[in-house]
């Protein structure tokens, strides 16, 4: 895709932007035009015939389509993480994943886990899954309520994560097919922020899977929950998601400077010096950022030793808090027409807002990196 295409197509996700957060609806024409695009595929591994696309090229991905819509690029963020994994660790029974690459080349195929919980919250902060799993005759039946399961109204599969009902319990994940029976939105996505993200409450009730639809399942223990330190390659390209949205906002500021002539002024608020000052923190915020992220995906890329798990956490911290600072600066600067429903820059400061959310959070983040900086 030439870059020229790719300003188009992030350019129409970006006119859809609106109306979706609007309306929360699921943002189905957005996803069909990165499935066209083919971002939604480019993790597919080479040894499947795909793209293969590394953490650099998932970062720079996440970043473009963030800027035309953060909801739309959180839901391909997880659908590319799922290829990944899958191309680096061959992990899916075959014949499944034969199936879903099939399926993607002809539309868009979203995949997503499913693994936080009402009572145990989210699985960075370690514990047991409720959602149970309980053996039939031909396979499991899947029990249980996830929450915040992003694109939830339009995967292709969820997958669970749950605990056996077997005299010594395990863990596993378990690949249910989006349209299987007994599979229902219990609780509606009602946020301030990534509002067309769908991330719904979801309900299992006695869903059966195949006995062979389960991966990674184990004793429960540390190497069961999640691991805070192993995901650079998510991680990074998150955090340049919401850089993204940082850019879009600034691109607005960029615009009202250039065009706003207040009567008593007689030119643009961009000669001004109070503008040009907080433009140029907002692009050194950014600039700054960018770089750190991107430049640390590229080490990820390279399987650089000295570039470690805590550095790539630390990465993510400090360009959210860097996208977070750009956008309140410049809504700042606008005031009331900043917080104005007409225009974007009031969605992007919500959208901004998600930045942080995403586990591991950051005080599990930095007691990561302390613990580990204590300890050299």
């Amino acid at each position: 895709m030439t870059a020229e295409t790719a300003e188009t197509t992030v350019d129409r996700i970006a006119e859809l932007a609106a109306g979706y957060d609007r309306s929360a609806d699921f943002p189905a024409e957005s996803l069909e035009l990165v499935h066209e695009a083919g971002w939604l595929t480019a993790t597919i591994g080479r040894q499947y015939d795909g793209r293969g696309a590394g953490v650099e090229d998932t970062a720079r991905i996440l970043h473009t389509i963030g800027r035309g819509d953060p909801s739309v690029a959180l839901i391909t963020a997880m659908t590319l993480a799922t290829h990944a994994r899958q191309a680096a660790r061959p992990h899916w029974p075959e014949t499944l994943y034969a199936r879903v690459l099939k399926e993607s080349a002809e539309r868009p195929v979203l995949v997503n886990h499913a693994r936080v919980e009402p009572e145990l919250g989210s699985p960075a902060r370690g514990g047991l899954p409720a959602t149970l799993a309980r053996r039939t005759p031909d396979g499991w039946s899947i029990s249980g309520t996830k929450r915040f399961v992003t694109g939830a109204e339009g995967l292709d599969w969820f997958l669970v994560w749950a605990t056996t009902d077997e005299p010594e319990p395990r863990v596993g994940t378990f690949l249910v097919p989006g349209d299987s029976p007994g599979i229902e939105v219990t609780g509606r996505w009602d946020q301030l922020g990534l509002r067309a993200s769908g991330s719904h409450d979801v309900t299992f009730r006695a869903v059966e899977v195949p006995y062979e639809h389960v991966i990674g399942i184990g004793p429960h223990g540390p190497a069961a929950e999640q691991d805070n330190r192993a995901g650079a390659a998510l991680h990074l390209p998150l955090a340049a998601l919401y850089l993204g949205v940082a850019r879009s906002a600034q691109s607005f500021f960029h615009t009202f400077a250039h065009t706003r002539v207040p009567a008593n002024l007689g030119h643009p608020v961009a000669r001004t010096e109070r503008f040009r000052r907080t433009a140029g923190e907002i692009e050194v915020l950014l600039t700054a950022a960018e770089q750190l992220v991107f430049d640390g995906a590229a080490r990820v890329d390279a399987a650089e030793t000295s570039y470690t798990p805590e550095q790539a956490l630390g990465a993510r911290v400090l360009a959210d808090r860097h996208a977070v600072r750009a956008v309140e600066l410049a809504l700042r600067l606008l005031g009331n027409p900043g917080l104005a429903r007409g225009n974007p820059l009031e969605r992007h400061f919500r959208d901004i807002q998600c930045a942080p959310v995403h586990a591991p959070q950051e005080d599990i983040t930095l007691l990561t990196i302390g613990t580990k900086a204590l300890n050299q």
